[in-house]
Order: structure tokens, then C-alpha cells, then sequence
């Protein structure tokens, strides 16, 4: 770790802190009955709270009611349009949460380190889904699709994806996989995100090479001198928390860092900013286009 600068804690905060933030509900708050020919006898009573946008917008594909949505600036979907709002994905309206009596609460697994005492303390049974990666994604939703008697259009979501990315490995197969550099960035700091990293598995899905190979965590601190050893062919910019104020930053690192100008990627105009709504810190169903965007990006 000798090679990546100080200062990676408080950048992991204030990303904690804006994670996740990657129409008709039952009278009753409780789920929608399910009368296809998976109906059981007797169709258990779940009142869900997604706690995240990603969660959220899973449930509805699969056409589960909730009774509770996170507050966010994004837009969530319309069946859930007038339910309560429990707060920010990191911090959650606990008092709120409680009072709409859930069997089940669903978070993410970045968040869990912090949120698990918290909902243990309050008595509350959560799930913490990890989409971390799009094949994570995937097994989450077939977990969900299971456990609340939706399988057959849990399958039909993971079935999308896996048809798609069998069309991008053969749209690649046998082209060189370009060396890439993604920064991560948050107002005021920028991180370097691995290949364990949700846009990091994109990109590697995409038949791209991260330039960080070897590391466990999801993002490093940034060391411009040894990432300008590596000379990454593309250099990716994700910009989270404020996007237009980090794009911003981005622009005048750039221009203000002299070693930038040294990067291929930069000589060659392949530095591409990604589009925040495409590209959260965790997977989420926009996986698919997601996937296309990067694959034009590495190869043009």
C-alpha cells in the first residue's frame, strides 16, 4: 500500500455517505398476491422496506409492493410513488422505520459494516444485498426472486443480462484488452477504483485491463506518479456525490497537474466521464446499458 497516498479515509466516508443514493401498493402496505402458477396456498404477509434506490427499483422489476422508499434526488419508481420516505441509505429514519411494523429491510453490503448494529439494536430484521459486481447483482436477485415467490421474473432480469453480455464477449473476442485507469470522484477528493469495485467489474466485463491488480478493496488513494508509470490506453472519470462540482474538480486537476499531460490516454483524447446515473457506486438495473457504454468507450 506504500504506493497509494494518505488522506483514503475521509474520501471513504463521504462516499459512504452518497452511496445508494446508487406505483401502486396495496391499501394495506402488504405485498401483491402472487396468483400465477407459482401461487402457494397460503401467500405469506411481507411488509419490505428498501432502504436504497438500487433495492428499490430490483423490487419493482420483480413486482413485489413495499411500504417503505428511501429519500433520494433520483427518481424512484412510480408504483412506489406514495409511500413514506425512511431517509438516506446511510442513515435511515430509524423511528420511522419501526413504525412501519417490516418484516424484512433491505440495504446494500457497502453499508453493512455500519448499518447492521443499528437495525440489530432496533430489532429489525435486515438483508444486505451485494452488488458489488454484476454476477453479485445477479445472485441477489435470484435470492429476492426466491423468497418472495418471484422466480420467474427474477430469472427473466438475470436471463437480460447474461444474453447481452454473451453478445459483448463475442463483439470483443480476440482484440487486445486496453489498460484503464477509473477515478472515483467525491467533492474535493477523487479515489482509484479496483477491479472489485462494481464499475471496476464493468470494466472487466468489458475487456478491460485495470491498471490496479492485486488489491482486496473496492478504491485506493490516489499516487499520480505511479498511475503515470502504469500509462493506462483509457482513463474513466465516475463522478458521485455532486457530479457537475467533481467534473469540475476533475477538469481543473487535469489542467493544474502537470503530470497528467504525460498519460497516453490524455495524448490521445481517451478520457471519457461517466454519467452518474449510469454508473453508481453499487450495481443497479442499469447494468445493461451501462455494460454498452463502457464497451464503446474501450473499443471505438
Amino acid at each position: 500500500m506504500g504506493k497509494w497516498c494518505k488522506g483514503l479515509s475521509a474520501a471513504i466516508v463521504f462516499l459512504l455517505l452518497v452511496t445508494g443514493c446508487s406505483t401502486k401498493a396495496n391499501t394495506d402496505g402488504t405485498a401483491a398476491a402472487n396468483t400465477g402458477p407459482e401461487a402457494t396456498t397460503t401467500q405469506p404477509e411481507h411488509r419490505i422496506i428498501a432502504t436504497t434506490v438500487a433495492a428499490a427499483e430490483i423490487m419493482d422489476v420483480l413486482e413485489v409492493d413495499l411500504v417503505g422508499i428511501p429519500t433520494s434526488y433520483k427518481e424512484l419508481p412510480k408504483r412506489y410513488a406514495s409511500l413514506p420516505q425512511v431517509g438516506n441509505p446511510m442513515s435511515p429514519n430509524m423511528e420511522l422505520v419501526k413504525s412501519l411494523d417490516p418484516t424484512d429491510v433491505l440495504s446494500v453490503t457497502t453499508l453493512q459494516y455500519d448499518l447492521e448494529p443499528v437495525f440489530k439494536n432496533a430489532g429489525l430484521e435486515a438483508s444486505f444485498l451485494d452488488l458489488t459486481s454484476l454476477g453479485k447483482m445477479n445472485e441477489a436477485i435470484k435470492t429476492l426472486g426466491n423468497k418472495y415467490g418471484r422466480q420467474k421474473q427474477a430469472e427473466a432480469i438475470v436471463a437480460q443480462y447474461d444474453k447481452r453480455l454473451a453478445e459483448i464477449r463475442q463483439r470483443i473476442a480476440g482484440k487486445p484488452s486496453p489498460s484503464v485507469l477509473i477515478l472515483l470522484g467525491v467533492p474535493g477528493s477523487y479515489l482509484v477504483a479496483t477491479e472489485n469495485s462494481y464499475i471496476g467489474d464493468l470494466v472487466k466485463l468489458a475487456g478491460g485491463r485495470n491498471i490496479v491488480q492485486g488489491e482486496k478493496v473496492e478504491y485506493l488513494a490516489s499516487n499520480t506518479e505511479y498511475l503515470q508509470q502504469a500509462n493506462p490506453d483509457v482513463i474513466l472519470r465516475a463522478a458521485h456525490g455532486m457530479p457537475e462540482e467533481v467534473v469540475k474538480m476533475f477538469d481543473k486537476e487535469f489542467k493544474k497537474n502537470d503530470i497528467w499531460k504525460h498519460f497516453d490516454a490524455v495524448k490521445n483524447n481517451r478520457v471519457y466521464d461517466l454519467e452518474e446515473q449510469l454508473f453508481g457506486t453499487t450495481g443497479n438495473l442499469a447494468a445493461i446499458e451501462a455494460l454498452d457504454v463502457v464497451t464503446n468507450m474501450l473499443y471505438p
